[in-house]
């Protein structure tokens, strides 16, 4: 049923200009009329106000969203839902306008996907909680996006937006058709936000907060979780605590047509010097890193076992990815200067995230970095392996700041 609103909706132009502004320099996917954000440029004076006053008169209608696989880590497609630029600006619009009237209500434990929250943060609460609490349940629910349940959703979006208009809009977004790869349209069939669109990340910590968080809060208090957006650990006392607590999770996400992915989802304990039972899993992933037992040097030089986060074997088997297939290292024709200028980007992007707790991880992946640096100095100069071994320590002497892990004292 549409939801109707007699009444003009307070939806200012600047705020489409503003939400412009914010997603221009971002993603350029194109939906499915294949407007790219050059073609919408052209008449942006116009566009922008057609988009506005649709809006604002309740008159818009989003279109449908293209649908694309990109693969996941293990081996299964994950599918996206790419909206046109239009319904991107439209969304953000409304997101802008719902976030800042309901951020306020979500867990503190929440982390994904909202303003003035991180990963960094949730990862340091992982680790805080990881000393305080034995046992980890790491969850996987299953096809979180896919399986959002409209009317749930829109009964959570009630519940905290008065204004008929926000739920309107949030309907029609939860409804748009998805464009699959051979054209073919195929309906939601009253499940389902795209992962991809700008509104879903709130759209899901909203149905997640009322869905899990509240329901963590009123009847397990007793144990901890951190959740970012679809992503959660939930810390207990005891192994048998656990085993409890997730046969209540899979219960309760049942009641609200989620589950939980059952291969993918197991309880850790957190082995230290302080707990040394055995347990088939010591280790667990969260947001790239692993936490898992790791040696300590305390400040006395002494040598202790701790339970410690580091880069992920994924992550960092990504990024070692990434230079093997980086083209550059190929070219002796380039200057290394040119290579360091081009690698620095994503290095500082690495270094800064994975970098949080621990240099172990990512040392690994810069000696592969080093190695094909090394590589390249040889094949350039024509130089044998010593002979490049030298220059490349020259370099490295001369110029320890040109890479930017040499600059941060990795390898």
């Amino acid at each position: 049923m549409e939801i109707r609103v007699n009444q003009t909706i307070p939806i200012e132009r600047e705020w489409v200009t503003e939400a412009y502004l914010k997603l221009r320099k971002g993603g350029k996917g194109t939906g499915v009329d294949q407007e790219s954000w050059k073609t919408f440029d052209k008449k942006l004076t116009s566009n922008l106000h057609t988009i506005w006053s649709r809006l604002a008169s309740g008159s818009y209608h989003p279109n449908a969203v293209r649908e694309v696989e990109i693969p996941k880590k293990d081996g299964t497609m994950r599918k996206l839902g790419i909206p046109t630029l239009r319904d991107r600006i439209s969304q953000q619009v409304v997101k802008e306008y719902m976030e800042s009237r309901i951020d306020r209500i979500f867990h503190q434990d929440s982390y994904g996907y909202r303003p003035l929250k991180n990963a960094h943060q949730a990862l340091r609460t992982v680790i805080k909680n990881c000393y305080r609490y034995d046992w980890v349940i790491d969850m996987d629910i299953s096809k979180f996006f896919d399986e959002i349940d409209h009317e749930i959703m829109l009964k959570a979006v009630s519940h905290v937006m008065p204004e008929k208009w926000v739920l309107m809009y949030v309907k029609r977004w939860l409804e748009m058709p998805v464009q699959e790869k051979d054209g073919n349209i195929r309906s939601k069939e009253g499940k389902g936000t795209p992962q991809g669109g700008v509104i879903s990340p709130l759209l899901a910590n909203l149905y997640l907060h009322f869905t899990l968080d509240k329901w963590f809060d009123k009847n397990h208090p007793e144990v901890r979780f951190v959740r970012y957006a679809d992503d959660v650990v939930v810390h207990c006392k005891s192994e048998q605590q656990a085993k409890y607590i997730l046969a209540q999770i899979m219960t309760r996400l049942g009641e609200v047509k989620l589950t939980i992915k059952e291969s993918k989802t197991k309880i850790a304990y957190c082995k230290d010097y302080r707990r040394k039972a055995d347990h088939e899993h010591v280790t667990f992933d969260f947001l790239g890193f692993s936490f898992k037992p790791s040696k300590m040097i305390m400040k006395d030089k002494q040598i202790l076992l701790g339970f410690l986060g580091d880069i992920s074997k994924d992550s960092a088997k990504k990024i070692m990815e990434e230079f093997r297939l980086n083209k550059m290292m190929k070219h002796t024709e380039l200057e290394i200067q040119y290579i360091a200028a081009k690698l620095n980007t994503k290095l500082i992007g690495w270094i800064n995230y994975y970098g949080l707790f621990t240099k172990r991880g990512l040392e690994k992946c810069f000696y592969h970095l080093n190695t094909r640096i090394r590589k390249w100095i040889r094949k350039k100069y024509k130089l044998g392996t010593k002979e490049a071994l030298n220059m490349y320590q020259m370099i490295r002497k001369e110029k320890p700041n040109l890479f930017y892990h040499w600059s941060k004292g990795y390898c």
